[in-house]
């Protein structure tokens, strides 16, 4: 392999490796059975905001794969839970890999550098969603992802929509 396939093909692999939202579940349970849905009560929280984001991020997102919200006889139920910290500042430091010609030569050369942060501190919210059978009051499944965000407002809403769209991607899971 050449050194510029190398290089055509280092975006490829990064993206390869983005992280995907977590998953778990109880595998001998049937999730075909499931139809009907109703969200647990939010509770008390110091981010109202974020948690009525999220809990309608999740009835928007279920409505969207073809589950019925009921306030009664519901299949399963949808409780979540969210935290914000901050985000771990970069170190600063990256390692960058270049090459090159000049007139009938070649070269590769390995340079690094070191950054100061700019801008405002960033913070991370992590968002997990269960899904309870509602005859058992039993976990079957939970997902969790995150994001991170600097201001509040209409980009964090969208970040929320999006986080919960890739989390429930995986509910029902498929064996």
């Amino acid at each position: 392999m050449t050194f510029r396939t190398l290089l055509l093909l280092l975006p490829l692999l990064l993206t390869a490796c983005a992280q995907q939202p977590k998953q778990d579940y109880d595998p001998g349970y049937s999730f075909a059975k499931l139809q009907k849905f109703t969200p647990l009560p939010i509770s008390s929280s110091d981010d109202p905001l974020s948690a009525e984001r999220i809990n309608q991020a999740i009835i928007d997102t279920l409505k969207s794969k073809q589950f019925i919200e009921v306030k009664e006889s519901a299949d399963f139920k949808v409780s979540f839970a969210f935290r914000t910290t901050d985000k771990p500042k970069d170190s600063g430091l990256s390692i960058g890999l270049g090459s090159g010609t000049w007139g009938s030569g070649g070269g590769i050369g390995v340079g690094t550098s070191v950054g100061v942060p700019l801008g405002a501190d960033a913070k991370l919210q992590t968002i997990q969603i269960d899904i309870i059978e509602a005859s058992s009051n039993r976990l079957i499944w939970r997902g969790s992802d995150q994001f991170s965000f600097s201001d509040g407002g209409e980009g964090k809403a969208q970040a929320t929509r999006e986080t919960v769209m890739r989390i429930l991607s995986q509910f029902p899971p498929q064996p």
